[in-house]
C-alpha cells in the first residue's frame, strides 16, 4: 500500500515524531543503519527549521520512485522528505545553502549539510509566502546524481507529493511514472473513499502501469479496468508524452484533474465521468495536445481546493517538480479550509540545468 507520513510540526515534541517517521519509511524500503541515519538527520533538521524560522509547518515523508537506469531494471525506491510552511520566506536561499548559516539551538547541520547528505536536495522560497525544502536519500551514499536525463535519457522529470487524509498512514492516492526510450507515460489514481480499501485499488493501478505503460491511455484504462474489478474502484488519469512526435496523450475517467501550462498559458485537460474497475465508459475519451519545450503538467486528485488558481500557484524554474508540486499544495491550504479526502499532486515538467556546485 501507499505508505505516507504526514506530521505537522508546531512545537519542538514533533521533532521526534519526524525523525521515528523517517525511520519508519527508511526501515519500509530496507535503508541500512547509515542511510537510515542520513534520513533521520535530514528529516530533523528540516523540522527544527521549520520551528525556528517559520513557527511551525509540515513534514511529508514518502516512498517514491526514483531512475538509476533504463526502465524496469534502473527502478528503485527512495526516501522523499518534504517540509512546507507558510512563514515569511527566505529572502537569499543561496546564503541560506552555505556552511555556517545553521542558528543557534538547532542541530548544527544546516541546510548546507542537508544538502550534501541527501542524495537528491531543492529548496524554493517565496517571500512572504512559505519555503519548501525537499530532500531524497538512495540506498547508498553516492556522490550528487548527474541531472535526470543522463539516467532515463529523456530531458523530463515527474515527481509529486501525496498527502494521506486525517494523518492516517495509507492514501488511497498513488502516483507512478515510467519513462521509455522516447517517451513517458505518468498515471494518478485515486480509489474510491480512503484508507486502505482505497489504497488496494490505488496500488493496483499502479502495478498494471508498470507492466503496461507501454499502452497508449485509452489502452491502458481498459486494461485498468479489469484489473482493479476486484476492488472498489478508482478514478485514475494516464498522460503519456511523445518526444519524438512533441505531443502529450491524456485519457480520463473519474475525478483526476489534470492542467498543462505552456508558456502563461493554462488549458483544462477534461476526463469522462466514471470508475475504473466499475462504471467504464463506452468510449474512453483521448486528447492529444502539442507539447512545447517550456511545457508543464499538472495532474491532482480531488483532495486539492478547488480555489487553487495555477498562474498564481506554480513557481516557474524549479528542477524539480515534485517541489512545484509541494508549492501547490502550500499555497492552496490553510487552517480554515481542511481537506477531505487524500490529496495528491504530480507534476511533469522538463528538466532544467543543474544550478548546484
Amino acid at each position: 500500500m501507499t505508505h505516507v507520513w504526514d506530521v505537522p510540526v508546531h512545537d519542538s515534541t514533533r521533532v521526534r515524531d519526524v525523525r521515528v517517521a523517517v525511520e519508519s519509511a527508511a526501515g519500509h524500503i530496507g535503508l541500512d543503519e547509515e542511510r537510515t541515519a542520513d534520513a533521520a538527520l535530514v528529516a530533523t533538521e528540516l523540522a527544527t527549521n521549520l520551528l525556528k524560522h517559520a513557527g511551525g509547518g509540515q513534514i511529508l515523508i514518502d516512498v517514491v520512485d526514483a531512475y538509476l537506469g533504463p526502465a524496469p531494471s534502473g527502478r528503485i525506491s527512495v526516501v522523499q522528505i518534504v517540509a512546507l510552511d507558510h512563514g515569511p520566506g527566505i529572502v537569499d536561499p543561496a546564503a541560506a545553502l552555505g556552511d555556517g548559516y545553521s542558528t543557534a539551538s538547532s542541530l548544527g547541520a544546516g541546510l548546507g549539510t542537508c544538502r550534501r547528505i541527501a542524495d537528491e536536495f531543492e529548496l524554493h522560497s517565496s517571500p512572504g509566502r512559505g519555503t519548501v525544502a525537499l530532500a531524497r536519500v538512495h540506498g547508498a551514499r553516492s556522490i550528487k546524481a548527474p541531472r535526470h536525463e543522463a539516467h532515463t535519457g529523456l530531458p523530463l522529470r515527474a515527481g509529486g507529493v501525496n498527502i494521506p487524509f486525517a494523518g492516517a498512514e495509507v492514501s488511497g492516492d498513488a502516483w507512478a511514472w515510467v519513462p521509455g526510450a522516447d517517451r513517458l507515460t505518468l498515471l494518478v489514481a485515486d480509489g474510491l473513499g480512503h484508507g486502505p480499501a482505497a489504497a488496494l485499488a490505488s496500488d493496483a493501478a499502479v502495478r498494471e502501469l508498470h507492466r503496461s505503460a507501454h499502452l497508449s491511455p485509452p489502452e491502458l484504462l481498459a486494461q485498468l479496468h479489469t484489473a482493479l474489478r476486484d476492488t472498489r474502484g478508482a478514478a485514475v488519469a494516464v498522460a503519456q508524452l511523445d518526444l519524438a512526435e512533441r505531443s502529450l496523450s491524456f485519457s480520463g475517467i473519474g475525478n483526476i484533474g489534470a492542467r498543462l501550462r505552456t508558456g502563461d498559458s493554462w488549458r483544462a485537460l477534461l476526463s469522462h465521468p466514471g470508475i475504473v474497475g466499475a462504471h467504464r465508459p463506452a468510449r474512453v475519451p483521448h486528447l492529444q495536445v502539442p507539447w512545447a519545450p517550456d511545457s508543464l503538467l499538472v495532474l491532482h486528485s480531488d483532495g486539492l481546493p478547488g480555489r487553487w488558481v495555477p498562474p498564481d500557484a506554480v513557481p516557474h524554474g524549479s528542477p524539480d517538480p515534485a517541489v512545484t508540486a509541494a508549492a501547490i499544495v502550500r499555497d492552496s491550504s490553510s487552517s480554515a479550509l481542511p481537506v477531505r479526502d487524500d490529496t495528491t499532486v504530480v507534476v511533469l515538467s522538463p528538466t532544467l540545468p543543474d544550478r548546484r556546485p
